[in-house]
């Protein structure tokens, strides 16, 4: 299996962790402390703590940027690409998504902390538009 499809496979991976990790641990500490109750979360207003939130938001960002990058990793199964530059890329991909989601759930919002999350994500956009400009070059 290629690097970029294990990558896949490890974006979904950090997906389900941050959800579980963040997210599912704020919920249910609350409700098994009796703090919360099952209906005390819904999904269609703001609610919970800043860190909260964040983690809401952390996860969400994973969902919406998981099939961008499934896109360019199929394309690369489908057009059978291999190149040590998709490989890098794939990994720097990864790492960026990483350590967004780490800044976004640990660190408070600052003009700063909201600056750093923009590097990683503007980082892992271009090695998406990387990553599909290689592919395409390939397949032309």
């Amino acid at each position: 299996m290629s690097i970029p499809i294990w990558v896949l496979l490890g974006f979904a991976a950090w997906t389900v962790l941050t959800l579980v990790g963040s997210v599912g641990i704020m919920r249910w500490a609350r409700i098994f402390t009796g703090r919360a109750q099952l209906t005390d979360f819904p999904a269609d207003e703001a609610h919970g703590t800043p860190a909260y939130r964040r983690a809401m938001r952390a996860h969400m960002n994973c969902v919406e940027n998981l099939p961008v990058y499934g896109a360019v990793a199929v394309a690369i199964l489908a057009t059978g690409s291999a190149a040590p530059a998709l490989d890098a890329l794939a990994l720097a991909f990864l790492g960026g998504r990483i350590a967004q989601t780490v800044v976004h759930v640990a660190l408070s919002e600052t003009n700063l902390t909201v600056m750093i999350r923009f590097v990683f994500f503007f980082a892992q956009i271009a090695c998406v538009v990387a990553m599909g400009i290689i592919v395409a070059a390939a397949a032309w």
